[in-house]
């Protein structure tokens, strides 16, 4: 895929953790267009290294992501993470960066019914962007905005003013318990549909609730916002490559992806958190544990493919069409 160089225009702190960035060409002139959901891929540095971050619009024009002359990211600053954060935080205006041209897997689909969108933390950015188009198109659109403190969530007087009582911010620390998930579905009409975005507990429970109410796969849009954690349990196994013989022991802390990379191997893949399926590979012997988004019941159950960037195995050994 085709980069385009792009330097930082502008650098705003939105809170203490989240910083917002214009980025602009560096020959100027028209960037690739994009709709609601959109994001970008930054390279980290020199490295072959890649974070995605969604766009931002909050424009209401009809023809808005038509012809941009900037794009508007928002990232947050995870201390733990891989340091993509770190990178972006240390940018200042003028810096250079590297992006691709944007690519949307999360887009707005035509539907009856309101658009519902159920942000968390730093997921709402490619949400805002959802919520400004359906303004634009006159579509029903609310939003559910949780975290843990106003003080740490991103947006929200762009977002009162677009949604004002469409929008329902809930924070932990006022409410004294997470978003109650179920009364959320609860209060949508059979033909609303969900958009979600955030962190991953938050994703599997609105999952969990939908599938509790036998909603159907279709009335649930997502897109992880953050790189799954490690799970209590976890332990390392041997992976086999069939094709090479090659054999490698994965850490508990680390997925069959990463453990491959660092062993000099070319794997396919996209997002690294199990929604995109590009990274699937044919399992001929072990046990899988699934943690993905993209294999439906059945395919699970039959256990010949897994998505390496997050799943792994249940025992102490699988073997790879690889």
């Amino acid at each position: 895929m085709s980069t385009i160089s792009m330097r930082v225009a502008q650098v705003e702190t939105l809170n203490a953790l989240i910083r917002r960035f214009t980025l602009q060409p560096v020959q100027g002139g028209i960037l690739p267009a994009f709709d609601a959901g959109a994001h970008v891929r930054v390279r980290i540095g020199t490295a072959d290294d890649w974070r995605h971050y969604s766009l931002i619009d909050f424009s209401t024009a009809a023809d808005a992501g038509a012809a941009p002359q900037a794009y508007t990211i928002a990232v947050r600053m995870e201390d733990a993470g891989r340091g993509g954060s770190r990178f972006m935080h240390s940018l200042q205006a003028g810096d250079a960066l590297t992006i691709e041209p944007p690519r949307n897997d999360f887009p707005l689909a035509t539907h009856d019914g309101a658009v519902v969108l159920v942000a968390g933390g730093i997921g709402v950015t490619p949400l805002a962007s959802m919520a400004a188009r359906c303004r634009a198109h006159g579509r029903p659109v609310r939003m559910v905005y949780a975290g843990r403190s106003r003080a740490l969530m991103a947006l929200l007087p762009e977002l009162q003013l677009l949604l004002g009582d469409a929008l329902h911010v809930h924070a932990d620390e006022e409410s004294g318990a997470p978003l109650d998930v179920g009364a959320l579905l609860d209060a949508c009409a059979p033909e609303d549909r969900l958009y979600v975005c955030g962190p991953q507990p938050l994703l599997d429970a609105v999952l969990a609730a939908a599938h509790a109410r036998a909603w159907p796969s279709e009335r649930v849009h997502f897109e992880l916002f953050t790189a799954p954690v490690a799970q209590a349990g976890d332990h390392a196994f041997e992976v086999v490559l069939s094709q090479s013989g090659q054999r490698f022991t994965v850490p508990a802390d680390q997925s069959i992806l990463e453990c491959l990379i660092d062993h000099g191997c070319d794997p396919l893949f996209d997002c690294k958190r199990g929604e995109c399926g590009v990274c699937a590979v044919p399992v001929l012997e072990g046990d899988i544990d699934h943690r993905d988004y993209v294999l439906n019941a059945s395919e699970k159950a039959a256990g010949n493919v897994i998505q390496i960037c997050i799943s792994r195995a249940k025992g102490s050994r699988l073997v790879l069409d690889l």
